[in-house]
């Protein structure tokens, strides 16, 4: 009979820790802060957290995330420059002034 008592109490405990363990796992990650790990990582070359940043939201949220992070860091480089988005994009790629 204590051993069935043991064993319950021992199932439960290891429950009670497993969902600790997960609650730190769960937390869910907005899919801006996705998009700023990935190309952080990106930049910084970390494949790691490349493959980490990748797994938060899909890859169509990522993706979107992503082209913002984008759109918002030509404006921001074009308002600091004063020049326009497009030549301040096609600067960043290394084309050609159009």
């Amino acid at each position: 009979m204590l051993g069935r008592v043991r064993k319950s109490c021992a199932r439960f405990l290891n429950a009670v820790r497993a969902d600790i363990d997960n609650g730190r796992d769960k937390r869910t990650h907005n899919l801006f802060e996705a998009a700023a790990a990935y190309v952080s990582a990106c930049a910084e070359d970390d494949q790691d957290r490349i493959e980490e940043a990748a797994g938060w939201v899909s890859p169509e949220a990522l993706s979107f995330g992503v082209n913002e992070l984008a759109c918002r860091a030509v404006i921001a480089l074009a308002r600091e420059r004063d020049e326009s988005p497009r030549t301040v994009a096609r600067a960043l790629l290394g084309l050609p002034a159009a």
